[in-house]
């Protein structure tokens, strides 16, 4: 029974992790059309502020107007009396009302031309973004009709793994069921992983040799400790990574031999490079030792030796060695 749940786990979680995919897909695609649908909406509050400074504007334009010809009606009127002029004083106030007008005439001209070309700059852009208001509207009805039909496909898509999933998890744990899916959720689809080599394949831990023997066993359904995913064995991949080394290896590493490498070199005796018949005396470990050296150093000084010493040492050195009386009477001198 445990295996047959494990296959119906590993089937019940292509089901799910495609059914949790189309969930999220249909819940994003109105998050496009709702930021197409922000972007026409600002466009158009934009477009009504503009209009509005637009609308002012035309106003300050046609007052300008109505100005500039009242000032020139003044002019002109100034100017038609200076023929009735009788004196001097006359005279000058009539010219500085003409002047005065005049002054407002030219003043009102410039702002009147300044204000027309800030109005069609104004207009200019409205129409510019007129134009952008309505491209971006008829996008967002293509986008909208293109959601609606990719909704409609999903759905369908849907409703088929729904039926998938009714046919698939009859006879499993209901409990089971709902901790399987909450994992599905939130591992990224992937629910029930294999064990091989004593790791887990869903997080690459290595685990208990007892938990492992538990899976192996499949007396129940377990849990990875660490990741929390569902976990069988998977008996295909059993000595798959083995450690060890083959006969394979053996060969391999028997070429590494050189065919020229002389095994006598390494003999023991070859190696201190003497035999027993050159062992080392003790007289001549006496005499490598440096013991004569400081006897030759002392004779060249002058020093005497002593009786024992001289004929002591002579007649130990070497028992084949022979000495008459002679020799002890020279060696005493």
């Amino acid at each position: 029974m445990i295996q047959d749940t494990i296959e119906k786990l590993k089937v019940l979680q292509d089901i799910l992790s495609d059914k949790f995919t189309i969930q999220r897909e249909i819940e994003e695609l109105p998050r496009t059309l709702a930021t197409k649908k922000e972007l026409v909406s600002r466009l158009k509050k934009s477009f009504v502020e503009k209009n509005e400074k637009y609308e002012e504007t035309r106003k300050r334009v046609a007052d300008l107007r109505v100005r500039l010809q009242e000032a020139e009606s003044d002019r002109e009127k100034y100017e038609s009396q200076m023929d009735q002029i009788t004196t001097a004083r006359e005279y000058d106030a009539l010219e500085k009302e003409i002047r005065d007008a005049s002054e407002r005439e030219q003043q009102f001209r410039r702002e009147l031309q300044r204000e027309e070309k800030d109005l069609e700059e104004q207009r200019q852009r409205l129409e510019r973004e007129e134009s952008m208001i309505k491209s971006q509207e008829e996008e967002l009805e293509e986008e909208r009709a293109k959601i609606d039909s990719e909704t409609s496909e999903r759905k369908n898509r849907l409703d088929e793994l729904e039926e998938r999933e009714k046919e698939t998890v009859p006879g499993l744990d209901e409990e089971l069921l709902f901790k399987f899916e909450r994992i599905i959720r939130s591992k990224e689809g992937e629910g029930i992983v294999p064990i091989r080599n004593g790791v887990c394949t869903g997080c690459q831990m290595i685990l208990p040799n007892q938990f492992v023997n538990d899976v192996r066993a499949a007396q129940e359904i377990l849990f990875c400790p660490y990741c929390s995913k569902v976990v069988f064995y998977a008996e295909d991949d059993v000595d798959a990574d083995e450690v060890g080394f083959s006969n394979s290896d053996e060969e391999g590493l028997a070429d590494l031999v050189d065919d020229d490498f002389d095994e006598d070199l390494f003999e023991e005796e070859a190696l201190i490079g003497l035999t027993d018949e050159d062992e080392i005396t003790p007289e001549e470990q006496a005499e490598l030792s440096g013991d004569d050296e400081s006897d030759e150093s002392d004779a060249d000084n002058g020093d005497v030796l002593d009786d024992d010493d001289s004929g002591d040492d002579a007649l130990d050195g070497d028992e084949d060695n022979d000495y008459d009386d002679s020799d002890e009477e020279e060696l005493e001198d």
